[in-house]
């Protein structure tokens, strides 16, 4: 049987997962991208708790392309930054590092981020 999209990225996944891991001082930035919308987070792998989230339908753009995608890495900088975060370790979630996924991780590192 031949394996889907899906399944592949969700093969990569869990290699990229198996290799990284957030900890309260440097979080794990997870990506989550949908056809509507664009999904972050700061997570603390050790305690399982998400230390902060923001999405591109918290900051109601109607659809998601590059720009909003780096408007959405920039949000996540600053909220990150008002928590004391300046350091994040960068999941990709299984997408490919291009586009949106890119986007997102300059805007984050525009907003003052380290990876």
């Amino acid at each position: 049987m031949a394996i889907t999209k899906e399944q592949r990225r969700l093969r990569i996944r869990r290699g990229i997962r198996n290799k990284i891991s957030g900890t309260a001082e440097r979080p794990r930035l997870s990506v989550y991208k949908s056809n509507k919308a664009i999904y972050v987070q700061l997570i603390d792998d050790v305690n399982g708790a998400t230390l902060l989230a923001t999405s591109s339908a918290e900051l109601g753009t109607a659809t998601v392309n590059i720009e909003s995608a780096k408007e959405v890495g920039k949000k996540l900088a600053e909220k990150a930054s008002g928590s004391g975060i300046s350091a994040v370790v960068f999941d990709r979630g299984g997408y490919p590092y291009h586009g949106r996924i890119k986007a997102l991780a300059d805007g984050a590192r525009e907003g003052g981020l380290k990876f």
